[in-house]
């Protein structure tokens, strides 16, 4: 079986795949959900894009950990992608839950209408905020999954999302598939249409919203099963 790392989005924590941990180690796979430097329990620690790589990178050293899945969700998407070249032999494949993929010397706001969250940044001491439960709405979760988020969530380090990611080959290289979330957004960004041309690439729809570890854990942790075994 594999061993999965599991990276959640801005403003969350390792705490965020709880539901999903427990039925992926279920299947028998080794599961390491982690939280990057600034964030959660780990909210203090100074951190920018490439100490979020680094975070990944580390964890898997550590670990010593082989068949590697890294699994990145939304904005963990970018270190995720830039940790997988770097981790080498010990990568299995890519997992990207309806996230933004890494290319090199694009920041993860690139392509964005970036200048209110730039400036809700600078409004607060380099920080992103955290949303409001408007912000969870009409995203197929129920009203205790969106308090749970919003009780969870801390302001993200705004460093991670403005600073270019460092990649030297292509995303399109690494066996991957591309989750996308229906309800948020029913088509994939233009980057990723082009990154499912490579044959290393496969796209899963999933009926749900941006945050499917909170709205459908049990189908999204079989979907990662699938991606590792095939079956």
């Amino acid at each position: 079986m594999s061993e999965f790392v599991l990276v959640a989005g801005a403003r969350l924590g390792a705490w965020a795949w709880d539901d999903v941990t427990v039925e992926l180690r279920a299947a028998g796979h080794g599961v390491h959900p982690l939280t990057l430097s600034g964030v959660a329990e780990r909210r203090g620690e100074p951190a920018g894009q490439q100490t979020h790589v680094r975070d990944i990178v580390e964890e898997v050293e550590r670990l010593d950990l082989r068949d590697v899945v890294l699994v990145g969700h939304s904005y963990a998407g970018i270190p995720v992608g830039q940790a997988a070249e770097r981790i080498g032999a010990r990568l299995r494949r890519v997992v990207y839950v309806d996230a933004s993929v890494p290319a090199d010397g694009n920041s993860f706001l690139w392509g964005w209408d970036s200048a209110g969250v730039e400036a809700s940044i600078a409004e607060h001491d380099g920080f992103w905020p955290t949303p409001s439960a408007a912000h969870f709405a009409d995203q197929d979760l129920t009203d205790e999954q969106i308090a749970r988020i919003v009780s969870g969530s801390t302001p993200h380090p705004g460093a991670t999302l403005t600073e270019p990611a460092v990649l030297k080959g292509s995303p399109g290289d690494v066996p991957t598939t591309y989750i996308k979330c229906l309800v948020d957004y029913p088509e994939p960004s233009e980057d990723v249409v082009e990154l499912l041309k490579s044959d290393r690439w496969e796209l899963v729809e999933m009926d749900t919203g941006h945050w499917p570890m909170f709205s459908r854990p049990r189908e999204l942790a079989a979907v990662l099963h699938r991606s590792a075994t095939g079956n």
